[in-house]
């Protein structure tokens, strides 16, 4: 009878994966290479699954009420989960697909003992390993029992472990099948994991080896403590042997037991050296043959590894390419720029097509190679001193690639020419007066460079545009790089380090900029949060309104959002802004639409994460203001921006006075008050500037964006693409492409999506090694209270308040006295600021657009809190002490 159901492990590979599964895919490739050793088995194929789940046709309902839940709704799930699980294992398995698997258990040994092992066809992926979802049933005897337990393998595809995974990482449960695998037992003496890279660090060069005795359920289960080796070159660097008081062991008739391992024998490590440096070397040739680092789990059977699984360590960053060899160490661009979200492609390479040195893409993420700076000794102490003011866990990851020694070369100062040392040199020009005209003037050409972009492009489609925009990009790198530009925003910053570190020094007082700049003239950034302000003013006195927006918000209107895969997302209607058109129908509704509209004239190209040109401004989602409108509404009473703008003014005046009696009561007072009077001017003049640069940025994308989305609707039209937004997946030369030949590989925007989403999943390292080392870096500081969470104070100050964790803007909903606690801020974060006490991030810097508009503000903040979202819990009080840098969780 020819097999219907049943195909032998050895004649499958990895391009198999619909038919057996990720697991099965992976032995059979493991199988065909040469030199590793697999245990013989069989899969029972996908059809055969397909076929029990048609013989209960209930389950289209149910997987449709599981596609509906959020991952957080425990509860439902395991409910659910629970029903589909049982409904799987009570249908009854067809005669003809029994009478398969019995003989194919024939022809291996009908009583020999065998692995049982679910094989989904979304498990052991490039992006998503699935570990653990599903079930494994070892040292199963007989063909009834076997039968019984592949039932189990394909109900455990409903594990409430394995759906929570599925929905998390948008896996549909109508697509995922499974498989299983039956394998002959192996009875090892010992069992284990290898890792063809550190899992921990990400360092592709080091392996990692975890060891125990017996199977490796001891190790999986955490019974036990593994050995540990680490591996690199040919040779063992570390070792950490456990003391393994058990092991599992199967049992003569069926089944695994748990038994005491001889007291003589637990510090004895699982593994000789020869034997792990022999394992690490089959592990190179199985990461070879599949062309990514590996999780492998092996077993020792009278000194020969056999290998019983192998799938990609997903939670790897990728490394950037290098066009050498050598050693290379990047920093993340995104901890500069506040935004370490995944970006899409055509966002990554407008980015790179617009900055001012070489940046490196991995991972959905932009990266500058700092090498050159850091091999030469001259280059290296002034690039390490700017880093470090700005982000401490940055420089302190640097240093600890430096201190090795032998990663960085150090070369003469001569041979750092190029790349990013070019930028670097023009931040270092020379200084400027303190002329408030230098800014206005500043201001004045970059307008006018932007409205002539806004003329010129407007009539141009197709290759002429796209010939257009790389000339455009030019010119905005120009205006970006003009030397009075450069010279202008380090002014500010220079002023603002000098205050702190001589009125430190010479007062004893942290952080004393903190308060001369509150209320600095020009900071678009400021400005934009307070009008925000002034239109809540406008809508205040109009209850209809007022109630309408409510409405548009969903507040108290459950049918107004949708719920998609557990995050809300904002209707139609809010995201278009056709709700403006709908204002003027109430009374003051002409109004509040003007006001809105208004802002958005001058503000409407910024949203979260404005770096990446695909996000949508808040001119094409209006209704993403709402909210925060709401709590403007709700939080201050009328003519609250002026008042607030004219409070941090005369703040700032007050302390300056203080400060300057308090100078010329020194020894050498007059000067030292004189030199100090300059630089606070200095400081007033320059650092509101310092956050226009990026405002013209986001104004010159959204012009970018608004041509490049109309050539998309074109190409809809000549239906080159299905969907405008498909453009995203495309780089810029690829979209230029598509426009000047109307053709498209429609796989690769696909593949460009499902890349996206894992880049979604992974964490943006501060500093990478082309090792793939990720480094974080440590504050090493002994000054705070026990259990304090560490940070950079960019902000003085110190507050008490409720804790509210917020991961999306659009979700804010604020009461007086809160302090935020989120990721990151970028600019457009900053109409929140207004209405907290504090705030709290994880990513940032003292010069970043969140920690300057905060000291605008007055706001006690920290910044590079690592892991602050997980580790303070919404609705905390906590206390953050934002002059000594940390934050305290409050009983």
């Amino acid at each position: 009878m020819t097999a219907r159901y049943v195909v032998d492990l050895h004649k499958v590979d990895e391009t198999q994966a619909a038919l057996v599964g990720g697991k099965g895919a992976h032995l059979g490739g493991l199988s065909r290479i040469d030199g590793v050793r697999v245990p013989a088995g069989f899969c029972v194929t996908t059809d055969a699954f397909r076929r029990i789940v048609g013989a209960a046709p209930s389950l289209d309902n149910r997987l449709d009420q599981l596609s509906r839940l959020a991952p957080d709704d425990r509860e439902a799930i395991r409910a659910l989960s629970a029903e589909i699980r049982a409904t799987l294992e009570g249908v009854t398995i067809p005669a003809d697909l029994a009478a398969e698997i019995t003989d194919a258990l024939a022809h291996l040994g009908e009583q020999a003992a065998y692995a049982v092992r679910s094989s989904a066809t979304a498990e052991d992926l490039p992006t998503a390993s699935f570990a653990g979802q599903q079930d494994t049933h070892l040292n199963i005897v007989g063909p009834a029992a076997i039968l019984a337990h592949v039932s189990r393998c394909w109900a455990s595809l409903f594990t409430e472990r394995a759906v929570t995974y599925r929905l998390r990482n948008g896996f549909d449960h109508h697509k995922v099948q499974m498989a299983v695998v039956v394998q002959r037992m192996v009875f090892p003496q010992s069992a284990g994991v290898l890792f063809t890279a550190d899992p921990v660090t990400g360092n592709r060069k080091v392996a990692t080896v975890d060891a125990s005795f017996g199977l490796g359920e001891a190790l999986v289960s955490g019974l036990v403590n593994p050995d540990v080796f680490r591996v690199r070159d040919g040779g063992i660097v570390t070792r950490s042997v456990a003391a393994k008081r058990f092991a599992i062991h199967a049992v003569p008739t069926g089944g695994t037991q748990q038994v005491a391992i001889d007291p003589g024998r637990r510090e004895q490590p699982a593994l000789t050296d020869a034997q792990v440096v022999r394992l690490v070397r089959l592990g190179r040739r199985i990461e070879a043959h599949f062309g990514r680092p590996q999780d492998i789990e092996w077993c020792l059977v009278d000194d020969d590894f056999q290998i019983v699984q192998s799938r990609p360590i997903t939670t790897l960053f990728p490394i950037p390419e290098a066009a050498d060899q050598g050693n290379h160490v990047y920093l993340s661009v995104g901890h500069q720029q506040m935004m370490t979200d995944a970006m899409k492609p055509l966002g990554i390479s407008v980015w790179q097509l617009t900055a001012m040195a070489p940046m490196h893409e991995a991972g959905g993420r932009l990266f500058v190679d700092a090498t050159p700076l850091l091999t030469s000794p001259r280059s290296r102490v002034g690039f390490l001193e700017m880093v470090g003011r700005g982000e401490p866990l940055m420089r302190d990851a640097l240093e600890t690639v430096l201190d090795r020694g032998d990663f960085i070369p150090t070369l003469p100062d001569e041979s750092t020419g190029g790349g990013p040392s070019r930028f670097l040199a023009r931040g270092a020009s020379a200084p400027i007066e303190t002329d408030p005209a230098i800014v206005a003037e500043l201001v004045e050409r970059d307008q006018a460079s932007i409205a002539a972009l806004r003329r010129d492009i407007a009539t141009l489609t197709g290759p002429a545009l796209f010939d257009f925009l790389l000339a455009a990009f030019q010119e905005h790198k120009r205006v970006l790089g003009e030397p009075l530009n450069m010279q202008a925003i380090m002014a500010g910053m220079e002023a603002t380090w000098w205050l702190n570190d001589q009125l430190h020094e010479w007062l004893g007082e942290k952080n004393a900029a903190d308060t001369l700049t509150l209320s600095a003239p020009g900071n678009v950034t400021s400005e934009m949060g307070l009008a925000l302000l002034d239109v809540a003013d406008v809508i205040r006195p109009h209850p209809e309104v007022v109630a309408f927006l409510r409405s548009v918000a969903g507040e108290g209107l459950p049918e107004a959002r949708e719920r998609n895969g557990g995050q809300l997302r904002e209707t139609r209607e809010r995201d278009s802004g056709q709700f403006l058109d709908e204002l003027p129908k109430l009374p003051g509704g002409t109004e509040a639409r003007d006001a809105i509209r208004a802002y958005l004239d001058r503000y409407g190209m910024r949203c979260v994460g404005e770096i990446d040109i695909t996000r949508p401004r808040w001119s094409e989602r209006p209704g993403t203001l709402v909210p925060l409108i709401l709590d403007n509404i709700k939080l201050f009473e009328p003519g609250a921006a002026k008042r607030r703008f004219e409070q941090g003014r005369q703040e700032a005046r007050q302390k300056e006075q203080d400060v300057l009696t308090r100078l010329r009561a020194l020894p050498d007072g007059e000067q030292k008050a004189e030199e100090t009077k300059r630089m606070i001017d200095r400081v007033r003049t320059f650092i509101g500037y310092r956050e226009y640069p990026k405002y013209g940025i986001v104004s010159r994308y959204f012009v970018y964006k608004q041509a490049l989305l109309a050539e998309a609707e074109r190409l809809v039209r000549a239906h080159v693409i299905p969907d405008r937004d498909d453009i995203f997946y495309l780089t810029f030369a690829e979209l230029h492409d598509a426009a000047r030949s109307h053709r498209l590989d429609h796989q690769l925007i696909q593949q460009r999506k499902e890349a996206f989403r894992s880049y979604q999943t992974l964490t943006p390292p501060r500093v990478l090694t082309s090792d793939g080392e990720a480094i974080s870096g440590a504050y090493r500081r002994d000054d705070v209270p026990a259990g304090a969470l560490v940070g950079l104070p960019v902000s003085a100050g110190t507050v008490e308040g409720r804790a509210r964790v917020i991961l999306d803007l659009a979700q804010a909903d604020l009461e007086a006295g809160d302090i935020l606690v989120t990721a990151y801020t970028d600019p457009s974060w900053s109409p929140l600021f207004v209405g907290i006490a504090g705030l709290v991030t994880e990513v940032g810097g003292l010069m970043t657009h969140g920690a300057v508009i905060a000291r605008e503000y007055g706001l006690p903040t920290v910044v590079g809190v690592v892991d602050a979202t997980r580790l303070i819990r919404d609705g905390q009080r906590i206390r953050v002490n934002a002059t000594d840098g940390y934050v305290e969780i409050l009983p």
